[in-house]
């Protein structure tokens, strides 16, 4: 199947916890959580997926490379888009133009980017400062869109304000639901330990499902972190990178299976370059999607012997077939122990 644009609705979001399965979430992560990536992820276990965020003023003044964001595959559901934004009419209209042209399962609002150009214009994790605009902008997008809406946040802005279950407790009311909590500030950036206790504090609090997030990196993570919390789904986000198989090994560990190890070298290769065909055929630029693939190479590699001068030699590569030359000589090398 190719890809496209899928426009009919589905009782996804509905599905989601109906299972007695907790579900694994991917998480909306910029540069990221791209339809190939998201694709890649579902192959491996992913339960629920959700776009890089995208801006609501993008999307309402028709910015074409806003909407480039908002391409799924139909094997992505169930498959949230997320927004972000500072004013409740602008996301209600982003949000009405999402559910209409594109049809996702459900519509997520962002309230915990912490990242410094999204903040400074009071979006992200900036609506944080101002819980009356948290609750405006969620009733706008509730009634501008048929759509489940749910609401991915932060514990406050900086310790001063945090209250992860006062700030719930508004969402819930204010029509949303389900909450993803990333138990830490935006002030603490990615610092420090996420509070899961948070986590647990809210599942008892609000009477809609709870997503937890934060610090899942193991299959064993996630068997922890429903112990610890008692969410409703998990959500994983930096430990995904460069390991798409993450999924797999989560469900094994809430399953009380054996975790499966991570693939060998040779099998990580190959994970990575079907990853970056995809990329290219998605990106449509072949030299702009080998640029912006060089992360997950970095990745892809970590760990492995020699992983460090081929990362050195990999982040200056300009077309697919350096890239996989590069990984082929590294291999052939690896096997054959003539390598470093």
């Amino acid at each position: 199947m190719g890809w496209g644009y899928y426009f009919v609705m589905t009782p996804g979001f509905d599905s989601i916890f109906r299972s007695r399965m907790i579900p694994l979430f991917l998480a909306p992560q910029a540069g990221i959580s791209e339809s190939p990536f998201r694709r890649l992820c579902r192959e491996y276990g992913a339960d629920v997926v959700v776009s890089e965020f995208v801006s609501a003023d993008g999307l309402c003044r028709g910015s074409e490379k806003t909407h480039e964001y908002l391409r799924f595959h139909d094997d992505e559901r169930p498959i949230g888009i997320q927004i972000f934004g500072a004013d409740p009419a602008v996301m209600a209209d982003a949000a009405a133009l999402v559910g209409e042209a594109y049809a996702p399962d459900f519509i997520d609002i962002n309230f915990g980017c912490p990242v410094k150009k999204v903040v400074k214009r009071n979006g992200g994790s900036g609506c944080l400062r101002d819980l009356r605009l948290v609750e405006d902008i969620i009733r706008a997008v509730v009634g501008a869109t048929s759509l489940p809406v749910t609401v991915k946040t932060r514990s406050g802005f900086d310790e001063r304000s945090r209250d992860p279950v006062g700030i719930g407790l508004r969402i819930q009311e204010s029509g949303a639901r389900m909450v993803t909590l990333h138990p830490r500030t935006r002030a603490d950036l990615f610092g420090g330990r996420a509070r899961w206790e948070e986590i647990r504090a809210l599942v008892e609090a609000l009477h809609i499902p709870v997503v937890g997030n934060g610090d899942i990196r193991t299959g064993a993570d996630a068997l922890r972190m429903k112990a610890t919390t008692g969410c409703h789904g998990i959500m994983m986000a930096r430990g995904t990178h460069g390991a798409p198989w993450i999924f797999t090994q989560a469900r094994a560990a809430l399953e009380g299976k054996p975790i499966p190890p991570d693939p060998e070298v040779p099998e990580r290769f190959r994970i990575c370059l079907r990853h970056a065909r995809n990329a290219m055929e998605f990106g449509g630029d072949p030299d702009r999607a080998v640029v912006e693939f060089r992360k997950h190479l970095g990745w892809y590699t970590k760990g492995i012997p020699g992983g460090r001068a081929l990362r050195e030699r990999l982040f200056r590569v300009k077309t697919l077939e350096e890239m996989e030359t590069l990984l082929a000589g590294h291999l052939e090398s690896h096997i054959t122990g003539t390598g470093p």
